[in-house]
This record gives structure tokens, sequence and C-alpha cells, in this order.
């Protein structure tokens, strides 16, 4: 299997009450647990099932997911920058395994 890997965009600097676009993508089979082996035995589910972002350690946006989602999913969100601060960004996976990037952003 290809390596898991999360992958943000966030602007590096806004000015306060900014909105910005923040872009996330996480390489991810999504295996829906409906296909079979080459041998017909059933592939186990392996989903992210549950996307969250957080602002400065508060959630302001989450997401659940479910195994009509497609490998690699994207998700395109818009925030309001008060402050400066630091995003959070977590997948969570059905094997319990949970991938987080970080990113910051100044004002300017």
């Amino acid at each position: 299997m290809a390596r898991i890997r999360p992958r943000v965009r966030v602007p590096g600097e806004a000015a306060a009450g900014d909105v910005v676009e923040i872009k996330t993508l996480i390489n991810h089979p999504m295996e829906s647990g409906h296909r079979k082996d080459e041998d017909g035995n059933p592939i186990p589910r392996q989903i992210i099932n549950r996307f969250e972002a957080l602002f400065n350690g508060q959630e302001f946006f989450s997401v659940d997911l479910y195994p009509s989602v497609s490998s690699n999913p994207y998700i395109s969100f818009f925030a309001k920058v008060d402050e400066a601060g630091e995003f959070t960004f977590r997948w969570h996976d059905d094997d319990g395994s949970v991938y987080e990037e970080t990113k910051g952003i100044a004002l300017s």
C-alpha cells in the first residue's frame, strides 16, 4: 500500500478578519470493504472516517466520511482568521491511526 501522507495548503499570512481558503488532501486508498481480492476474499474496509480542523486548539470544522468517498479525499473549506495562530488538521482512520498536519498563519 502507498504511504499515507496528508497535504495541506494554508496561506502563510492574512489580515485580521480575512476569510482564507484551506485545501487538504490525503493519500489514502479508502477501501470500502465491498471489493474482493484475486482469490475472492473480501478486502477489509479501511477508510478515513473523520476529519477535523482546529485553530489554536479549538475545533472549527469537522466532517464524517463514509465508504462512498473516493480514494485520496480532497477537502476544501474556508476559515475566518482574527488572530495569528496554528491550524491543526486530523484524519482518523478505521484502524485507529490518526494522521496530523499543522500549519501556522501570521497576521499581515
